[in-house]
């Protein structure tokens, strides 16, 4: 199979790239950016908002970026005059029929939509006419759609298809009509969704989001934390939004090598534990039958001294290790290490076994 790289220039810019590539993952790789707001890497390409057009040399039309597949030689020109008109022409339809409300909206300083209008000057104001007036959808314990916010790129629908393969959502109603929604517009429950938070991970505006972090705070005003999920061993990565010292919300880490920023309802929305007033923070020994609190060298000196009293009367093979799916793959070795290497025992199991 031919790996031959073809050459085509992006704004004056010569670029190498794959024949299977689209004129979108060419210019990111030359470093011009095109906006887009259907595009999410982990999607294919769906070509649905029309702001990736680009113009083509030789070619009578603007071509859309995430579905046009590159040709040796050819010559791609992204920031013209007419491709500019034709992008606000875009934004001004998309706002025509969205509610001005950016101060108390949620993904203010987070929309790929409010970003866009404001790069490119839109303030919606050029097309009048009807526009919606859809409830908000409060009717489950994570996940708060506001429809009247929605522009129809599909994102949500497709990555609840072909990504969760949940088919919890789809786009019902015709023209005007359509919106995301479940079959019959019934609530999402755990019969017909799996509150992965994958749709709202997804979203370009601020029709789907997280209902526990709602009113929290302001994306600008958090401490994004990256870490690593405990909740099984497949090691997924996402960020802690952090304000005042309290974790708000999870979102998606879309560089993450394991998982590029999909999550499970553990991974995103399972995070009360953190702060909750029952959970231990320091170790806690038995003293004259009662469970007391005690600094961590007290409570090592102890579990050391037991250790070494069964070894040293019932001998290795007493002693064993039982490990968790919850740890990282490095504390699970360190655990087996301890067992096999301190304790000359090899009773090391996990819970992911069985």
């Amino acid at each position: 199979m031919s790996d031959k790289k073809l050459k085509i220039t992006i704004n004056g810019k010569k670029a190498l790239c794959g024949k299977h590539e689209t004129i979108l993952d060419a210019a990111k790789k030359a470093g011009v950016r095109i906006p887009t707001l259907c595009y999410d890497e982990r999607l294919e390409p769906y070509g649905g908002c029309r702001l990736c057009i680009v113009e083509v040399k030789d070619v009578p039309r603007p071509l859309p970026a995430c579905t046009t597949r590159v040709k040796d030689g050819m010559e791609v020109f992204t920031e013209t005059e007419e491709v500019r008109r034709l992008r606000k022409n875009v934004l001004t339809l998309l706002l025509s029929n969205h509610p001005n409300d950016c101060m108390t909206c949620e993904a203010t300083g987070n929309c790929g939509l409010q970003s866009l209008a404001y790069e490119y000057g839109v303030d919606g104001k050029r097309y009048a006419g009807e526009t919606w007036d859809l409830p908000i959808r409060d009717d489950n314990p994570f996940i708060i759609f506001e429809p009247n916010k929605c522009i129809l790129c599909g994102r949500c629908v497709r990555i609840c298809n072909d990504v969760v393969m949940a088919g919890t959502i789809e786009l019902s109603g015709r023209g005007f009509d359509s919106v995301p929604d479940t079959a019959f517009g019934k609530p999402r429950t755990l019969e017909n969704c799996e509150f992965c938070g994958q749709c709202v991970s997804t979203c370009p505006t601020g029709a789907l989001v997280d209902k526990k972090g709602r009113g929290k705070g302001r994306a600008y005003e958090m401490t994004k934390v990256k870490t690593t999920c405990s909740y099984c061993g497949t090691g997924c990565n996402f960020f802690l939004n952090v304000r005042d010292g309290k974790v708000v919300k999870v979102t998606s880490d879309f560089e993450a090598p394991v998982n590029q920023g999909n999550l499970c309802i553990k991974g995103r929305y399972g995070y009360d534990f953190i702060h909750s007033s029952e959970r231990i923070t320091s170790p806690i020994i038995k003293k004259g039958g009662r469970y007391v609190e005690a600094t961590w060298d007290e409570a090592l000196d102890l579990i050391a001294k037991r250790f070494s009293e069964v070894l040293a009367q019932h001998g290795p093979s007493s002693v064993g290790a039982f490990s968790s799916a919850r740890c990282t793959n490095e504390e699970n070795f360190l655990v087996s290490k301890l067992v096999r290497t301190v304790f000359k025992s090899n009773n090391v199991d996990c819970c992911a076994r069985v």
